[in-house]
């Protein structure tokens, strides 16, 4: 029977009228036949790695050839098949520059540059005088250097590592967008797709995988390109892809077998793209159960949002939202029927989650993920309420409750609690508590989702978005806050490159899930994960349905 039957008929209900998955049941296509790794596969696979490890440790360090060819690896997405050697390569790179600091003679901006960047990505802290060197007696970039693109473009991505303060850098970065936007048009065409790719979205607010994709057809058109490397990265992608595949196909049963249409017809039909997401935390072959569990609570955040925005009274959200933190299946009885599906995935996917941490011995984890829940669900009610009682509230009242109904927060803990490493409780402690980057995170996310879906958000009966809130609260027109918001991402972007330098004691993987998140929404140019028929679906069938490599030249 369907769901809504069972619906109180006398309420009007303000349906969203979403438009149908772009997907339909395109992914069950890809059967587990189609998506088999051959042997021969994985032993091409094996002998090309073991010839770029080796080309990676034959490189001398102090040479510009090892840094070129370490950032190639890291862009055409086959970094993490090395990342002892790429670190250890790092340190000795790093150790060296800080040496011979004062009697550096670098005078290339396209090598010192590239190195600023590796270094810093590396969680090194080099300092960005380095750049003194190219500015002239005013502080400002020497005019010669509007000549140099491979330096332009490298200075470039390079200053969107910068932290608090780095004038030099803040300077860098409008000195080479101003110039390499003016010559864009002149350069020929692999340089033009390089220069034009990078404006825009840089490497460090890229998804990785996205980066990859993009630039191994790039790198196909340099002519100095090494066909082993380009080889290697196009079959560990077309590798990568079959597992994707084979994912997204037995997600997409699941889903089915939810039987959404008929039990959650309000709600989003978002599946692939939340499996994009999940893709986009961890993308390893090693992360395959990662990436399902991501998805299904991805799934859940979906539908729980449009219940809250589009479709439940106030009256019936009280009841739901505290079952939802009692977690109990005794609960059921308190909610509306039409509820119950949704509460019935929400208590499967919690118990599944409960059972996989305490079978791995991290039970712990299990605290982490209910608090933020709780905090998640109690957010929504607030929105709820204030929409309800009409109130737009102050901007740091609005940003206090919208970074947390934004779930990334809860998207967080759940990807920390599946990455199959040990994290502590002092870590999660410091991550909640303490950390530039988690509220960094949590705002970019929140800020550039208000940016983005602040029109189509004016067409249906929504709570305030912040360009509402900024524009009561200061009187200001809507352009005003716009500025204001891109202005906090930019500060955001900050304090995420701030922990990633200064914050020694967490480790690296505790950190990148914060940093993917918000390239994830950072990359998004409309509403595309609602209205997800432009760009999110164009990268979409990059990354898993368009081919990388002639199938029939991988056996």
């Amino acid at each position: 029977m369907n769901q809504l039957a069972m619906v109180n008929t006398t309420i009007t209900r303000p349906l969203a009228n979403y438009h149908s998955s772009v997907w339909g049941n395109y992914f069950l296509s890809y059967t587990p036949q189609l998506t088999e790794i051959s042997s021969q596969e994985k032993r091409e696979l094996e002998e090309l790695k073991e010839k770029v490890r080796q080309m990676l440790v034959e490189t001398p360090n102090n040479s510009t050839q090892k840094l070129v060819l370490i950032d190639t690896i890291q862009r055409l997405g086959v970094a993490y098949h090395f990342e002892n050697d790429i670190k250890t390569s790092i340190q000795n790179i790093f150790d060296e520059s800080e040496q011979n600091k004062n009697e550096d003679n670098d005078d290339d901006l396209c090598v010192a540059a590239l190195r600023f960047r590796l270094v810093r990505r590396e969680r090194h802290y080099m300092s960005s005088d380095v750049f003194k060197k190219f500015t002239s007696d005013d502080g400002k970039f020497k005019e010669s250097l509007t000549k140099d693109v491979l330096g332009l473009l490298s200075l470039y991505e390079a200053a969107h590592l910068r932290v608090h303060g780095e004038q030099i850098l803040e300077e860098a970065l409008t000195f080479t967008i101003t110039h390499l936007k003016s010559m864009g048009p002149k350069l020929d065409n692999s340089l033009k797709a390089q220069v034009s790719e990078a404006l825009i979205q840089p490497i460090h607010t890229n998804v990785p995988r996205v980066v990859a994709r993009k630039y191994i057809r790039i790198y196909e058109t340099i002519e100095s390109h090494d066909d082993l490397l380009l080889k290697f990265a196009k079959l560990d992608f077309h590798i990568l892809q079959k597992i994707h595949r084979r994912e997204l196909s037995e997600l997409t049963r699941w889903w089915k077998d939810l039987d959404t249409e008929n039990k959650y017809p309000y709600a989003r039909d978002k599946l692939v793209e939340c499996y994009f997401w999940a893709m986009g935390v961890y993308f390893g072959p090693q992360y395959g159960h990662a990436r399902r569990t991501i998805t299904k609570i991805m799934v859940i955040i979906t539908i729980t949002d449009d219940l809250y925005d589009a479709y439940a009274t106030y009256d019936e959200l009280v009841p739901y939202t505290d079952a939802v933190e009692r977690c109990d299946i005794s609960a059921m009885d308190s909610i509306s029927p039409y509820m119950r599906p949704l509460y019935q995935v929400f208590l499967d996917y919690f118990d599944e989650m409960e059972k996989e941490l305490t079978k791995n011995g991290k039970t712990d984890y299990v605290y982490y993920a209910k608090i933020e829940i709780n905090k998640w669900i109690r957010s929504y009610l607030k929105e709820a309420e204030w929409l309800r009682d009409g109130i737009i509230p102050k901007c740091e009242e609005y940003k206090k409750n919208a970074t947390l109904t934004v779930a990334v927060q809860l998207l967080l803990i759940t990807c920390l609690t599946v990455a199959d490493k040990f994290i502590s409780n002092e870590t999660f402690e410091w991550m909640i508590n303490e950390s530039l980057i988690v509220p960094a995170t949590l705002l970019i996310n929140r800020l550039k989702d208000d940016i983005i879906g602040h029109e189509h958000e004016q067409q249906r009966e929504h709570g305030a978005s912040f360009i509402e809130c900024y524009m009561k609260e200061y009187g200001a027109s809507k352009q005003e806050a716009y500025v204001d918001a891109q202005r906090q991402i930019a500060n955001a972007w900050k304090d995420i490159n701030t922990d990633y330098l200064h914050a020694t004691q967490v480790p690296t993987f505790v950190l990148e899930p914060a940093l993917n998140l918000s390239r994830l929404v950072n990359i998004l140019q409309e509403d595309d994960f609602t209205d997800s028929k432009n760009f999110l679906k164009d990268t979409i069938t990059l990354l898993f349905v368009g081919s990388v490599i002639n199938s029939t030249s991988c056996g």
